[in-house]
């Protein structure tokens, strides 16, 4: 059996990250792993149509939205269970199977555990899916858990 030492999950904060939150939880128990649990922010600025664009809400800033992730982040995880493991919590800004990608690699992650929304069809022609561009692109062991919800 590998011994898996670094797990990463990465959170958007949804219910499929939840789904995998579980199996990233128990797999950092059988194994005494270092769990890192990720959540990036896109620059809402990165995904505008157009930057003449008139906007009529306004747009909170990056750092604000980096804010609101870091504390949510805090409370992701069950705080008797954090108090027994090794947790790192961090927030990164950019696009997110990049970034994710990238995080594996720059910690040397051993396996990477997120959730999937399970698209197919259309839907998963016209959202994508940033599980399957992170299992196209890691260097390292993909799990990938679909939500309870979704069966």
């Amino acid at each position: 059996m590998i011994p898996f030492q670094r797990i990463l999950l990465p959170t958007d904060f949804s219910n499929n990250a939840k789904s995998a939150q579980d199996y990233a939880c128990e797999l950092a128990d059988q194994f005494g792993a270092q769990l890192h649990v990720l959540s990036v922010v896109q620059d809402v600025a990165l995904v505008l149509p157009e930057t003449g664009m008139f906007l009529t809400i306004p747009l909170p800033s990056v750092q604000e939205i980096v804010e609101t992730a870091e504390t949510a982040l805090k409370s992701v995880l069950d705080p008797v269970w954090s108090s027994q493991h090794d947790v790192v919590l961090k927030v990164l800004v950019g696009v997110p199977f990049l970034e994710i990608v990238q995080y594996s690699q720059d910690a040397q992650m051993d396996l990477i555990v997120m959730g999937t929304h399970g698209r197919t069809g259309l839907r998963h022609a016209l959202l994508g899916s940033v599980a399957e561009r992170v299992l196209r692109k890691s260097t390292c062991p993909v799990l990938t858990v679909r939500s309870r919800e979704s069966e």
